[in-house]
């Protein structure tokens, strides 16, 4: 194997290297099948056995209770945004949302073809350096969603707001499984696995029965219909069966660390070490969240001038830490620390930042 750098790009995002090397083997010759895992028939044993694993992986380390259901489906979370309204919107109740940077803005621009959108609350008037948590509820809502991480920039729900009675959706896109989460709030939660768990390609929701059912009394296209894709256990088509088998591995090695709590700690304890640095470095780095909203997924910050970040990103390209560059919207600088970034990783990366200081200030 070449040399490995340190990847922290927001997304593809870098995965565990034991997963890789598994995946590596399983690429020419899969269970002893003579076929690579790629080729393999998506109705055969051999996958159906690779679904039925991952789905309950998903179920342990979650802890999602019965009546909920676990799709493994195509077309990226950004499919979601106009699926949930169109599944989930009930006639003459309005759709409520959260409006906390990028992501929310997309998924409440293709909630409006279906119906009216609310507006409960938004963090737009400090170009979205917060997380929004006081809001006037909407009881006759047909559900309320927010966006519970913003990777672009950088700010996280580090605890769900409760809806009362209006079913909660959750974009998890960005820190799904990277803590626990309390499922009596939630009725519906989905992810693109590109940033926390697998490949790009496949994206995990987990609908609540009593949702899904709205969808049943629906008449839907097929495919956009989640009752499809529950009655036929995700395989209504060939589902992507590649990025589901590589995010099962994934799941295997979480489950191997510890599961959820473990992981939490392990995030918190990666993130607060680069934010300690960012607080602690006299305005020299700049943290781009406030400090009660801070994501452990993804830390944005500036440098004094764009001149310094250019060749901070560089350097740092020089010394095998890639992808610190900020979103093309934003400008700036972000680590982007999911689950498969490794402790090593971070205080590599904060190493640099501080001889960077030192070499800049």
């Amino acid at each position: 194997m070449g040399k490995r750098v340190f990847n922290f790009y927001a997304g593809p995002a870098t995965l565990p290297l034991k997963a890789l090397k598994e995946a590596k083997k399983d690429l020419l010759d899969f269970r002893g099948t003579g076929m690579s895992v790629c080729e393999i028939s998506h109705r055969s044993k051999d996958f159906q056995a690779v679904m039925d694993e991952a789905t309950a992986l998903v179920r342990e380390l979650y802890a999602v209770p019965e009546g909920f259901h676990i799709l493994w489906l195509g077309g990226g979370a950004s499919t979601q945004f106009f699926h949930i309204p169109w599944n989930l919107g009930v006639e003459g109740r309005p759709f409520a949302y959260i409006h906390t940077g990028s992501w929310a803005k997309a998924a409440i621009k293709e909630a409006k073809f279906f119906g009216e959108v609310k507006v409960l609350a938004s963090s737009e008037d400090a170009n979205f350096s917060y997380v929004p948590r006081r809001f006037e509820p909407d009881p006759n809502a047909a559900y309320l969603h927010i966006t519970s991480n913003e990777t672009i920039g950088g700010i996280e729900w580090l605890s769900f707001p409760d809806p009362g009675d209006v079913p909660l959706v959750v974009d998890a896109s960005s820190d799904f499984l990277s803590h626990p989460v309390d499922w009596s709030k939630i009725a519906l939660l989905y992810a693109g696995a590109q940033k926390n768990l697998g490949p790009a390609g496949v994206t995990v929701v987990i609908v609540r029965e009593d949702l899904v059912a709205r969808a049943r009394a629906k008449s839907l296209p097929t495919m956009v219909s989640y009752a499809t894709h529950v009655d036929k256990g995700s395989m209504h088509n060939t589902p992507p069966c590649f990025p589901i088998y590589l995010s099962m591995l994934a799941l295997r090695d979480l489950k191997e660390k510890g599961g959820l709590p473990s992981m939490e700690r392990l995030n918190k304890r990666k993130a607060g070490l680069l934010y300690r640095l960012i607080d602690s470095s006299n305005g020299f780095y700049r943290g781009v969240a406030r400090k009660d909203s801070r994501s452990r997924m993804n830390v944005t910050f500036r440098l004094p001038t764009e001149e310094l970040e250019g060749k901070c990103v560089a350097e740092a390209k020089a010394r095998g830490l890639i992808g610190l560059k900020g979103h093309r919207s934003v400008g700036g600088m972000r680590a982007s620390i999911y689950n498969a970034m490794t402790p090593k990783g971070v205080k590599t990366l904060a190493q640099f930042l501080r001889e960077f200081q030192l070499a800049n200030a």
